[in-house]
C-alpha cells in the first residue's frame, strides 16, 4: 500500500514538473507562405574549402608551417587595421600639424608599450606574412601607410632599413596569384574551419 501510494506521489510530481516548464521562452518562428506554415530556423553559413593538395610531406609541412605564421599575425593585422582607422577619424578632427604629430608620437609610444616586444619576437617569414596581411586589412602598403602618417622622408628611411634586413614595406597582396594560399588560409581562420 506504502510503495502504490509512493508511486502515484512520483507520477503527480513528474506530471507537474513536465506542466511547469517554461514555454515563454521558446519561440517558434513561422511564416504562412500560400496557407502552409513553414518553420524558419536559423543556420549559420557553412564554407567549404577545396582539400589542400601538398604532394610530398616537405610541402604538407611548408602548408603546415604557413597556417602556424598566419595563425600568429593575422590578429595583429586585425589590430593595425583597426587602429589604423581609429588613428584616421581622430587625425581628421585635428587642428593643426604640431597637435597631429604630438598625437601620433604618443599613440606610436603606446603601440610600442603594447605590442613591442610580441613584434619582435615575430619570426622574419612572420614579418613578411604580416606585411602582407596590413596591406590585406587596410587596402595600402605599410610604406604607403609610413609616408602618410609620418611623411615621405620617415618612409623612405624605414624602407631602406627594412630592404637591410630582407624585408619590402611596399609589398602588394595579391590573393588571387602569390598569395592565394595565404588568403584561404585565413577565410578558414575567419570561417572557424581551423
Amino acid at each position: 500500500m506504502k510503495k502504490g501510494i509512493l508511486i502515484v506521489i512520483c507520477i503527480l510530481w513528474g506530471c507537474h514538473l513536465s506542466c511547469a516548464q517554461d514555454t515563454a521562452r521558446v519561440r517558434n518562428s513561422t511564416q504562412i507562405i500560400d496557407g502552409d506554415t513553414i518553420a524558419l530556423v536559423d543556420i549559420r553559413p557553412v564554407v567549404i574549402f577545396p582539400p589542400v593538395k601538398t604532394g610530398t610531406k616537405r610541402e604538407a609541412a611548408r602548408f603546415d608551417r604557413l597556417v602556424y605564421n598566419i595563425k600568429i599575425v593575422y590578429p595583429y593585422a586585425k589590430l593595425a587595421g583597426k587602429k589604423l582607422r581609429e588613428y584616421k577619424a581622430i587625425l581628421d578632427t585635428m587642428p593643426s600639424e604640431k597637435s597631429r604629430k604630438l598625437f601620433l608620437k604618443k599613440a606610436e609610444k603606446d603601440l610600442e608599450a603594447q605590442f613591442g616586444d610580441q613584434i619582435k619576437d615575430m619570426s622574419f617569414s612572420q614579418g613578411k606574412i604580416l606585411i602582407k596581411l596590413i596591406y590585406r586589412e587596410t587596402g595600402n602598403s605599410t610604406f604607403d601607410i609610413v609616408k602618410e602618417l609620418r611623411g615621405g622622408f620617415s618612409a623612405f628611411i624605414w624602407q631602406t632599413l627594412a630592404r637591410i634586413f630582407g624585408y619590402d614595406l611596399k609589398t602588394d597582396y595579391d590573393p588571387g596569384g602569390s598569395d592565394q594560399a595565404i588568403e584561404q588560409i585565413v577565410l578558414m581562420i575567419e570561417a572557424g574551419a581551423i
